[in-house]
């Protein structure tokens, strides 16, 4: 067998025994939170505006009265009126023809229904299919595996990595496989199995694994948790009634958070000193380790900052909050939600910074040897 026909015997292998994990992993008796009996969520279409809430001021007051079509489940095809809320998360503002997703209960057969919202399903789906062709188009076959692996890790952390801590699985443990086998199969995809890829997924999966030891230093020593998020209310209700460990769910996320960043990193300083050697190959291991290290410093600064600029983003709106209402100096340094980004902003970082003197170490020892 030549190097593609291994190859595709690998590949081929990897994906029978990823799909029955999979098949076996979702095979699980879900915890039944609240009561869904009788009600279900349906697509359907407004044929008909019974009354509007629209006012002359051109703002809508109260709920609308819609007659709607429905268009999927168990009563496709019936006409059933609905009301539609004006507010900011539900509801919408119904026109003639407009496609909705409908909250249909029944019970003891009377059918009632309300519009929950805008059916925004295939415009979700083009999004998606759009940017996977465009990253197949520019990145030709590199760009296609990159597609490849962007749905593979959906696919983890949807279909392994959730039914696994629902299983009882530890967070952290469950996060530190996943971990793997995305940088596995992704760097595959981009490289194979060469001492280029061997050395990114090395320095991958120890700078994941760094960032959240960090995380859990820093939360130590500041006696933080994650029993301190802001809806952990909600979250040890679900701890109580199924086997998920709620406690790590916090450290867990970091150590996926970080996932992107330090492959990034990895790959890159990989590619250079493996790119280096084949220009010169008479550079030695040191040589090699200090030029793999230049390059590393410069994206140091810009990864730091794209993992900042990522957890203050997704803080956004707390940082609006506190602007506006002034927060006490110290009541904002002690509050638990800001010392939780900065410990996720740092530990990620340092990953990063972890990651490029590992895989310049492992790629200059590794790429001079026999």
């Amino acid at each position: 067998m030549n190097k593609h026909q291994i190859r595709r015997v690998i590949t081929l292998c990897f994906v029978v025994i990823f799909s029955v994990t999979l098949y076996i992993v979702n095979k699980v008796q879900p915890t039944e939170l609240m009561n869904n009996e009788g009600r279900t969520f349906e697509k359907a279409v407004v044929t008909q505006i019974i009354q509007d809430n629209l006012q002359e001021s051109g703002n809508r007051v109260g709920q609308q009265q819609v007659r709607l079509k429905l268009l999927s489940g168990r009563y496709k095809g019936k006409v059933v009126d609905a009301s539609s809320s004006s507010s900011y998360l539900y509801g919408a503002d119904c026109t003639i023809g407009l496609k909705v997703i409908a909250n249909v209960s029944e019970y003891n057969g009377s059918i009632t229904a309300s519009v929950y919202n805008y059916d925004r399903g295939n415009i979700l789906y083009g999004i998606v299919i759009f940017f996977l062709a465009v990253l197949w188009i520019i990145g030709g076959r590199k760009g296609f595996n990159s597609a490849v692996g962007l749905v593979f890790t959906f696919i983890c952390i949807v279909f392994l990595f959730l039914p696994l801590i629902y299983r009882g699985v530890s967070p952290i443990l469950a996060a530190v496989l996943i971990v793997v086998i995305i940088s596995v199969v992704v760097l595959y995809l981009i490289d194979g199995i060469t001492k280029k890829s061997v050395c990114a997924i090395a320095g991958t999966v120890l700078g994941v694994v760094i960032s959240a030891l960090f995380a859990w230093i820093f939360g130590k020593i500041s006696h933080i948790s994650g029993l301190n998020v802001s809806d952990i209310e909600n979250l040890m209700y679900i701890g109580q009634v199924t086997d998920i460990e709620v406690g790590e769910l916090m450290f867990a996320g970091i150590l996926i958070a970080a996932l992107g960043a330090v492959m990034d990193v990895a790959m890159s300083v990989a590619s250079t000193v493996s790119e280096i050697h084949d220009k010169n190959p008479d550079l030695s291991r040191k040589e090699l380790f200090e030029s793999g290290l230049n390059v590393g410093k410069d994206m140091m600064g810009t990864m730091s900052n794209t993992l900042i600029l990522a957890f203050t983003g997704g803080s956004i709106n707390t940082l609006v909050y506190i602007y506006s209402y002034r927060y006490n100096y110290y009541q904002v340094l002690n509050m638990y939600s800001i010392g939780i980004e900065v410990i996720q902003g740092i530990s990620a970082t340092l990953g990063v910074v972890l990651t490029v003197p590992m895989v310049a170490f492992l790629t200059s020892w590794l790429i001079k040897s026999k």
